[in-house]
């Protein structure tokens, strides 16, 4: 995020400043009221609102005490910001805590207005390609079929 910064890159350096400082409020501050958040791998997981968006964080804070937020890779086009996230720590149980992944943000008026959110877990217990492959297909992996 070299140069000028556009107001989609200034409201995304805010998001980032208040993750990594763990202030809710500043985070929440980021979003408009109406915010919606899509969630195309998980629809369910979808919500509404800035105050969701305020307790989802309050959670996290609580939960993973030392969390810190990276964004690797941005891309903006119009009102769309394209972000790549990693974000790390150890949870309150000792566990790592590790997700990376793509926000798709729109920003209206210098605020998230929307997201289209694939941040996952980061797991590297369930195999290979092919394992991957058979599991989408309903097939077992360890079959020659």
């Amino acid at each position: 995020m070299m140069g000028t910064a556009a107001p989609a890159e200034v409201v995304l350096r805010q998001l980032l400043t208040a993750v990594n400082a763990h202030r809710p409020d500043d985070l929440a501050a980021c979003f408009s009221r109406d915010y919606v958040n899509e969630t195309p791998a998980h629809p369910q997981r979808g919500f509404r609102g800035r105050d969701q968006v305020r307790k989802n964080w309050l959670e996290i804070f609580s939960q993973v005490p030392d969390l810190r937020a990276r964004v690797q890779r941005t891309a903006a086009q119009d009102d769309t910001l394209w972000t790549e996230w990693e974000m790390a720590g150890a949870r309150r149980d000792g566990a790592p805590f590790l997700m990376r992944g793509v926000v798709i943000f729109t920003v209206t008026d210098g605020l998230f207005s929307s997201a289209r959110f694939f941040l996952e877990p980061v797991e590297d217990a369930s195999g290979d390609v092919n394992a991957a492959v058979s599991r989408v297909l309903g097939r077992n992996p360890d079959s020659r079929e």
